[in-house]
């Protein structure tokens, strides 16, 4: 299942482990749609994945705007793979998180990748993918919402391929905490602190790097007899 030649579409793709799967499929020969909210980000992505001689088109779309997105889809042709990084995060339990917040991560996390997922299969072409991004790492009592819309991921990675199979396949990558730009506005000290929390709890003692992450996605869409999947990428966190 080469990817040359073959269309992805990353929602999220402007930076961070989104913008290291683009560099992947592009050097394994794919054109590029990145699909994201912040137009600086977007051109950037686009400088650097042009060195790469590779076809990349930017789409400025906030995916948390429902509307915005059903037009953005309405307006796509055929594409051969989907990869969403959308999903917000949280800390904290039940108990003390607002409701507020765990409205807004389960509407992030889950309600707007069903719609991706909704609005994505009609355009996808025979054999193709879509690649969510779940999560691990973290217990219901540490991240409320966030757990919540990761098992919420995981139900809809196994719904979409069994509704979709057997022409498109739906799978999700699972990382625990990574070092990424995504945590750019946390302050430094608090990062400092998390990362050292979980390079003494995951078993190997280290973080994952964003290419072992992307690497990942890529598999998932090249393995053509993969599907229904959640592929877990958290250096054995879970094991403890």
């Amino acid at each position: 299942m080469s990817l040359e030649g073959k269309t992805v579409a990353i929602i999220g793709g402007a930076s961070g482990i989104g913008l290291h799967v683009a560099l992947m499929a592009a050097k394994k020969g794919a054109n590029l749609m990145l699909i994201g909210r912040n137009p600086g980000r977007l051109a950037d992505a686009k400088k650097t994945l042009s060195l790469l001689h590779s076809d990349v088109s930017l789409h400025q779309v906030d995916a948390h705007d429902h509307q915005a997105l059903t037009a953005f889809f309405s307006q796509q042709g055929k594409f051969d793979h989907l990869v969403s990084m959308v999903g917000d995060v949280m800390g904290g339990g039940f108990m003390e998180a607002e409701m507020e917040t765990i409205e807004h991560v389960i509407h992030s996390k889950f309600m707007t990748n069903v719609l991706i997922g909704k609005l994505a299969a009609p355009h996808l072409n025979t054999g193709g993918s879509m690649v969510f991004t779940s999560g691990t790492g973290g217990r219901a009592q540490h991240a409320c919402a966030s757990y919540v819309g990761n098992l919420g991921i995981n139900a809809l990675v196994e719904g979409l391929a069994a509704e979709l199979a057997p022409a498109v396949r739906v799978n999700a990558v699972a990382p625990t905490w990574t070092l990424t730009p995504f945590w750019r506005d946390v302050p430094a000290d608090d990062l400092a602190r998390t990362q050292a929390h979980f390079e003494e709890n995951i078993p190997l003692k280290r973080l994952a790097t964003m290419d072992e992450l992307a690497a990942a996605y890529i598999f998932l869409m090249e393995n053509g007899f993969v599907t229904g999947q959640r592929l877990a990428v958290d250096g054995g966190i879970m094991l403890g």
